[in-house]
């Protein structure tokens, strides 16, 4: 089980931010997530994903629906909270899904992502890591994988939390977000282990203790993953105040803008 998704979801049930109790829909999702929200007594989960092969057993007792993230088919606010762990960079517009995720849900969404830094794009540089995933592809029957689970490779898309920040922000510029972002160093050991040539796994075995030293002290510019948690704005409070609330809904309150600016000629 991948610790990094266990200790974020440990915190976020301790500070009453996820209950097991909540409606959640796990998007591009797999074994790790019916893993981390089954032994945890999570009783409503919907993992979907694109992978033609389910029947809709396999996660059991959660239910599995045929989703494709950057186009759900459920209404607005279906569910409670949207998860998605490393699955936007395999979409053709990582963007989109993460909108998609929003849109969903109620209250607020959780990625996993591959972190976009100095060392990272040093990493890919020096063929540790990868601007395409190769990988998945070869060990998923060079089949699928790959960009909207095929055999296509996809480019592997690297998040900044400003990135998100802005995404969300214009997206749904109605009320104040809250942002919560965790950094974390993960070696890809299923890649490298993989190759034919071990020199780079070794490589990184002897770097990994320096890196993990480096990222406890500058996390934002060493880590190579990240959670993003995304809390929507809680309506009226959270509005904007050049924005009010009335009973059907949004409003532009004019007033604040009276008072603001100057009269137009």
């Amino acid at each position: 089980m991948n610790q990094f998704y266990s200790e974020v979801i440990d915190e976020l049930l301790d500070e009453n931010i996820l209950d097991t109790r909540m409606k959640i829909l796990i998007v591009a999702g797999g074994e790790t997530d019916w893993e981390v929200f089954y032994r945890r007594g999570f009783k409503s989960v919907v993992i979907s994903n694109l992978d033609s092969r389910m029947n809709g057993s396999e996660f059991a007792p959660f239910e599995w629906s045929f989703q494709d993230a950057e186009n759900l088919t459920y209404e607005d606010n279906a569910f409670d909270f949207c998860v998605v762990h490393s699955g936007l960079h395999h979409c053709y517009s990582p963007h989109r899904a993460l909108l998609e995720m929003y849109r969903v849900a109620e209250r607020g969404l959780l990625l996993f992502e591959p972190y976009d830094n100095l060392l990272t794009r040093l990493g890919v540089r020096l063929k540790v890591g990868q601007d395409y995933e190769h990988a998945a592809v070869y060990y998923n029957d060079l089949e699928y994988g790959g960009v909207r689970n095929t055999w296509m490779p996809n480019y592997v898309y690297r998040w900044t939390d400003g990135e998100i920040v802005q995404a969300i922000n214009s997206f749904a510029p109605y009320g104040r977000h809250d942002f919560k972002f965790v950094y974390k160093t993960r070696l890809p050991v299923t890649q490298l282990k993989g190759r034919k040539n071990p020199l780079f796994y070794y490589a990184a075995l002897v770097a990994l203790p320096i890196v993990k030293t480096l990222s406890s002290i500058f996390p934002r510019q060493v880590n190579n993953n990240f959670a993003a948690i995304v809390l929507k704005p809680k309506l009226p409070q959270d509005l904007h105040p050049w924005l009010k609330w009335e009973e059907n809904g949004v409003k532009l309150n004019k007033q604040w803008l009276t008072d603001r600016y100057k009269a137009s000629r």
